[in-house]
């Protein structure tokens, strides 16, 4: 909200104040309400601008003398979504949830469904070394959730018409960081689980489930509670989406999306590392 700073004395003097409201239209389930309360407020401002200071003053004694109070008017602009289509809210966000879902549930479910065949008993008995037998495991996996991204990337521009405001490259190189993370925690639950239905449901209820509806996509993280705010930073699906809607729609790039980077790059790491030498340990 941009308040001009002769706002008072326009007042006043009964000359015609403007007020000023920036929206983010990157937030589209936010913005438009956001707006409309504002819009409200300015009318409620109004109404509320008929308690003169002192008896005979202010709106009141205008309205007697024939004249209405004066009329503020809210000058709203929506930046990086316009026309606050939900569509470019939307879609950024169903790239990161395939990507997501793609790339943990394959990684959790294949390793396990190695276990049990009775597949990668022969492979800890081969010559291959454990770090050899993971990376096999993996990049198999991290190609596909690649091309899987790139796929949806391709409907999203040629299909619904959201095209990356930012750099495409820049993109595709954060999303490899969120895919590292993904892959870790795809393999960290292939650890914890004997079958294939138990890494299913892990993946899903514990991992998935949690970070699609804390991570802001479905609800605005200001909106929840302060506890529940301090948790969401544990969620590598956060920062993505915050650097996915940064290059989508803002065309922001790595000077200002470098702290989600950083993020998204210590939480992979760990967690990929932790994976690595649970399963190790399992070869070992």
């Amino acid at each position: 909200m941009v308040i001009p700073g002769n706002f008072s004395a326009d007042l006043a003097r009964g000359v015609v104040p403007e007020l000023q409201l920036v929206v983010d239209g990157s937030e589209a389930i936010a913005a438009g309400p956001a707006a409309r309360a504002v819009s409200g407020i300015v009318a409620d401002f109004v109404s509320g601008y008929l308690a003169p200071a002192r008896p005979g003053s202010g709106p009141e004694a205008a309205a007697e003398a024939g004249l209405g109070p004066p009329a503020v008017t809210a000058d709203i602009r929506v930046l990086y979504n316009p026309t606050l289509e939900s569509r470019n809210f939307f879609v950024p966000g169903i790239l990161a949830l395939v990507l997501m879902v793609i790339t943990m549930l394959l990684t959790s479910i294949a390793i396990v469904k190695e276990k049990e065949r009775g597949t990668l008993e022969q492979l800890i008995v081969s010559p291959l070394r454990p770090r050899q037998i993971i990376l096999g495991k993996l990049l198999p996996f991290a190609g596909v959730g690649f091309l899987d991204m790139l796929l949806v990337l391709g409907v999203a521009v040629f299909g619904f018409r959201v095209v990356p405001a930012g750099s495409v490259a820049l993109l595709l190189a954060l999303s490899l960081l969120f895919i590292l993370t993904t892959l870790g925690l795809g393999l960290f639950i292939s650890t914890v689980s004997t079958t294939q239905q138990q890494a299913m449901m892990t993946a899903m209820f514990f991992v998935m489930m949690p970070m699609m509806f804390l991570s802001g996509f479905v609800f605005p993280i200001e909106n929840m509670p302060v506890a529940v705010q301090w948790l969401t930073y544990l969620l590598p699906l956060r920062y993505y989406f915050t650097i996915i809607r940064g290059i989508f729609l803002r065309g922001v790039g790595l000077e200002v999306l470098w702290p989600q980077a950083l993020g998204l790059l210590v939480f992979g790491a760990a967690v990929l590392a932790i994976s690595v030498a649970r399963f190790r340990k399992r070869l070992d």
